[in-house]
């Protein structure tokens, strides 16, 4: 159990806000109608908090790709300098918060990930820019799961960075809380099959990490776990590697199953595994042999639980 406000960072836009450039928005109703219910929001608007007011000038980075100069369109005023300042001064106040992940506008020369336009000198765009704010924010926040609106659309990209979002805060809660090696060693034996699913190699050199807690100081451990851990999460899940999971964790009560039970749940695996159903298929009925036969190793795994049953996020993947 979560003990801390599970609060996500935000463009203001996509809270319906009327702060881009033209004086529109971009509301988007999965983030404010379905997951809102479950998060606390810290909005920010780079351009806004800058100052360069609303409506404004288009913009568009020109240059260096790892330096760009965020300039206006029209009138070509360079405006770097009043977003680099908000965003030192925006971050040091979002360190106070403890965000558990932030979600950013596509395509924003402030705000987008990543495929952001950036132009040449002589006018002539590509797509490999990073906003100005999000690049900030990335180096400060390693860590942090971040995503953009419209990836978010994708099925799966939703699932996995909601679970991370959910991880994240899970592992804030143990930092705040002092990590000794005992409940670091809970921690990992809970996210075991989360991280199996994400990347079984991964998952190999995180179990050594703890295998080995013994020979380093509570920090310093913690330190290299949460790093490689939030790595190994930022790995997309795939139907292959869910089954493997899904195997695994049968392999703790199949021996206590009837011919037709078995049948049945090697069916819905099957069936999971040629795309036929959801994932929530067979974890439904893997769920429901856990609670008959009281396996309590598999009961507290987060992975058959790793965000609220209501965003139905694995309906869909």
């Amino acid at each position: 159990m979560t003990t801390t406000p599970l609060r996500l960072g935000i463009s203001r836009c996509l809270l319906g806000e009327e702060v881009r450039y033209d004086g529109s928005h971009n509301l988007d109703s999965f983030l404010t109608g379905v997951l809102g219910r479950y998060v606390e929001w810290i909005p920010v608007c780079p351009e806004v908090e800058a100052g360069l007011g609303t409506p404004r000038e288009p913009m568009r980075l020109i240059g260096d790709p790892q330096h760009p100069r965020l300039m206006t369109i029209a009138s070509k005023i360079d405006h770097t300098r009043a977003l680099e300042t908000m965003a030192t001064n925006r971050i040091e106040e979002l360190k106070e918060l403890d965000l558990s992940g932030y979600v950013f506008k596509k395509g924003s020369p402030s705000c987008g990930i990543e495929r952001v336009r950036i132009y040449n000198e002589q006018g002539v765009p590509s797509r490999n820019g990073v906003g100005l704010f999000a690049r900030a924010f990335i180096e400060q926040f390693p860590l942090i799961p971040v995503e953009e609106e419209g990836r978010l659309c994708d099925s799966t990209l939703r699932e996995n960075f909601i679970e991370r979002v959910f991880c994240y805060h899970r592992w804030q809660d143990l930092i705040q809380k002092g990590v000794t090696r005992q409940a670091l060693v809970r921690f990992h034996t809970i996210h075991k099959y989360v991280l199996l699913a994400h990347h079984p190699q991964q998952y190999k050199v995180l179990g050594r990490l703890i295998g080995q807690a013994e020979q380093y100081r509570p920090k310093e451990l913690a330190h290299q776990y949460g790093e490689l851990f939030m790595k190994t999460l930022a790995v997309k899940t795939t139907v292959r590697k869910h089954v493997n999971v899904l195997q695994h964790i049968i392999g703790h009560f199949k021996e206590r199953l009837g011919t037709h039970e078995k049948s049945e749940l090697t069916g819905v695996i099957s069936d999971y595994h040629q795309e036929l159903t959801p994932l929530i298929v067979p974890l439904t009925l893997i769920k429901h042999y856990v609670k008959i036969f009281d396996v309590g190793y598999i009961r507290d795994q987060v992975y058959l639980n790793p965000h609220p049953k209501e965003l139905m996020l694995r309906n869909h993947v």
